[in-house]
């Protein structure tokens, strides 16, 4: 055939296909300023503690990268005296408000986020913050009082969570602390808990101030 040939008509572009779950959008990790900046805003939308191989997971960065920016947000929430704080417990990061801000955030919400625990919960609590992972048994040892209601109070208060079982007969719960527990009392980390005099007794409580 001579002249122009006459062609069908061009075939359609393939329809994109659904964004992966792992990996970041662009198939390119963050980097610096950049990662920080994805990472602080999945902290703000994430609904729970999120764990830090979920945070590199998502952006495609290593967990020392992430870990890395997480201790720059931290930081720099620190040196600004921002509204916002970083929570750490175990692999897990959350992104709460600064407990200074706690008074007007309760009058703001009219909640009672202020209600203070009663002599016994702070002390069941000092020593589970102490000696975490332990039992209810344990914890009754220590006090040589029956805790059962504090315990209830204190689940309750999201400040104490069961975390494992004791493999032995029964196999009864261990509990620790939660992340609540970190907020309340104005902690990013475990770590941050006073120590314990060097000569008090190991089974006595711990102090509660």
């Amino acid at each position: 055939m001579t002249g122009s040939e006459i062609h069908g008509p061009a075939p359609e572009a393939a329809a994109p296909g659904p964004a992966s779950a792992d990996g970041p959008p662009d198939g390119a990790a963050p980097r610096g300023a950049d990662l920080q900046s994805v990472v602080e805003s999945l902290l703000f939308v994430a609904a729970s503690p999120t764990p830090l191989a979920r945070l590199a997971q998502v952006t495609g960065a290593t967990e020392d990268a992430v870990n890395e920016a997480l201790e720059q947000i931290a930081a720099s929430y620190g040196l600004a005296g921002r509204g916002l704080r970083l929570l750490h417990k175990g692999d897990r990061v959350y992104l709460t408000t600064a407990p200074e801000s706690s008074a007007f955030i309760e009058k703001f919400l009219g909640l009672d986020l202020s209600s203070k625990l009663s002599t016994a919960a702070l002390e069941t609590l000092a020593v589970i913050a102490y000696r975490q992972p332990l039992t209810r048994g344990d914890i009754e040892t220590i006090r040589g009082v029956n805790c059962d209601g504090v315990l209830r109070t204190l689940i309750a208060r999201e400040l104490v969570e069961p975390v494992g079982r004791l493999e032995q007969p029964g196999r009864p719960f261990l509990y620790g602390t939660t992340l609540q527990f970190l907020h309340y009392f104005g902690l990013d980390s475990l770590e941050r808990l006073p120590p314990l005099p060097a000569d008090r007794d190991a089974g006595a409580p711990p102090p509660t101030t």
